[in-house]
């Protein structure tokens, strides 16, 4: 995956006192089971694959140290508050398309910072050159779908009884996408610049 220009660690702002930003490197997998058990187990279904377990996270650090995956990840202190990550595939028909991953435990929610990580990561599909970026969530994950709609993303599809929970129940799945490019005209019209540079 091509490298990044942009400057971590990074101080920002957010409602609930300042938060650094940083990339995931390949130590950070006990933080993040760390950061897992703090998610309920619907929460988990917002991944595609449940990062409670070691073996999902070694697999996650392995693809990270490989460069196939890029993660930001917001701390405060040595506290995990959440993730944003790039996944992309640069072998497969769809190289200029990324999914993008945002998750936060559950008392960083409603204070901007997943709106804040979701720009962030949009604005390293943009360095990286991505063209349109996808995202999966639950139906009923309604404050997470409004982050994404908020910065452009519109429902693409909806997959019924796509994802299964630990006790067997069945959940509809939501697909949004976004075109990069037009992510990019907006922020600087508006004179965003930050999210894009």
């Amino acid at each position: 995956m091509t490298s990044s220009t942009r400057s971590y660690p990074r101080r920002v702002a957010s409602g609930g006192g300042p938060v650094e930003f940083r990339l995931m490197t390949a130590n950070d997998g006990d933080a993040v089971l760390a950061f897992a058990r703090t998610l309920s187990a619907h929460d988990l279904l917002f991944l595609p694959r449940d990062i409670s377990q070691p073996k999902v996270v070694g697999a996650w650090m392995d693809a990270t140290r490989d460069g196939r995956i890029v993660t930001v990840l917001a701390m405060r202190g040595d506290a995990m508050l959440g993730c944003a990550t790039l996944v992309r595939d640069e072998l497969s028909w769809s190289r200029h398309v990324g999914e993008l991953r945002v998750i936060l435990e559950p008392a960083s929610r409603g204070v901007g910072l997943g709106g804040q990580l979701t720009q962030e990561i949009l604005a390293l599909a943009v360095e990286l050159g991505l063209e349109k970026l996808t995202a999966q969530m639950t139906v009923d994950q309604r404050g997470a779908i409004g982050v994404f709609e908020g910065l452009g993303f519109r429902a693409e599809a909806l997959l019924h009884d796509q994802v299964k929970d630990r006790d067997g129940r069945t959940h509809d799945m939501v697909i949004l996408s976004h075109d990069v490019a037009k992510f990019q005209a907006q922020m600087a019209a508006y004179g965003v610049t930050q999210a894009v540079e």
